[in-house]
C-alpha cells in the first residue's frame, strides 16, 4: 500500500506503534455507538493484524489515519474488500468499500472526508476501479452525511439487513451508498 497525504492527514500501513491508540478509539463507547459493541484491545489488534494481511494479499485496506501536524492517530480511513458472506447481501455484490473510525476529539473537522477523498481518487486513478460503496447502520446520521459529502448516492433498494446481527437489532438495517469512477 502506499502512503497517502492530504492537507492534515497522512493515511498509511499500520504499525506496531498504532495498537494502543487504535484500541482506545475502538474502546470508546460513543465512537462505536454505531456497532454491536466496542472492542477490546485483544480484537483491535487482531484487525490490525487482519488490515496488515489483507494489505499484503489485496494492495490496500483500511488503514491508519495519522494527524499531520502532531504525527497522533486520528483512526482508521480506507476502503477494503467486503467479505463474501456480506456482498452475498448486498444487491449488486460490490467488490470495494470505503469505510472510517476517528477518535471523538477530532470529529466535526471534516477529516473522514478529507481521507475519503484521497482514498476514493487512488481507488479510481490508481487501482482503476469502477465503483466503491459504503453502507453503516441506518441509524448512523453523520456517517451518511460524509457518504454525502464524497457525492455517494443512495438508492434505498440497495439498503440489506446485516447478517451478523439478529432479527429486531437496532442496527440489523444498513444503508448503502454507491459512487462510480468518474472516468466510467
Amino acid at each position: 500500500m502506499r502512503t497517502l497525504t492530504t492537507e492534515r492527514l497522512i493515511l498509511r500501513p499500520w504499525q506496531d506503534r498504532d495498537r494502543a491508540p487504535l484500541a482506545a478509539i475502538l474502546g470508546d463507547p460513543v465512537v462505536r455507538r454505531f456497532y454491536p459493541a466496542i472492542a477490546t484491545p485483544a480484537e483491535t489488534s487482531a484487525q490490525i493484524d487482519a488490515a496488515i494481511e489483507k494489505t499484503a494479499n489485496n494492495g490496500f485496506h483500511f488503514a491508519a489515519a495519522e494527524l499531520r501536524a502532531s504525527g497522533e492517530l486520528a483512526g482508521l480511513i480506507g476502503i477494503g474488500v467486503i467479505p463474501d458472506f456480506l456482498r452475498e447481501v448486498i444487491p449488486g455484490r460490490p467488490r470495494v468499500e470505503i469505510g472510517w473510525q476517528l477518535k471523538t476529539s477530532v470529529w466535526g473537522q471534516g477529516l473522514a472526508p478529507e481521507g475519503a477523498h484521497a482514498w476514493l481518487e487512488y481507488a479510481f486513478a490508481e487501482l482503476g476501479l469502477d465503483e466503491i460503496v459504503a453502507f453503516t447502520a441506518n441509524l448512523n446520521l453523520p456517517s451518511q452525511r460524509v457518504m454525502q459529502k464524497l457525492g455517494m448516492h443512495r438508492n434505498p433498494d440497495d439498503d440489506f439487513d446485516h447478517p451478523n446481527l439478529p432479527v429486531g437489532h437496532r442496527l440489523r438495517r444498513h444503508v448503502l451508498y454507491r459512487i462510480a469512477s468518474p472516468a466510467r
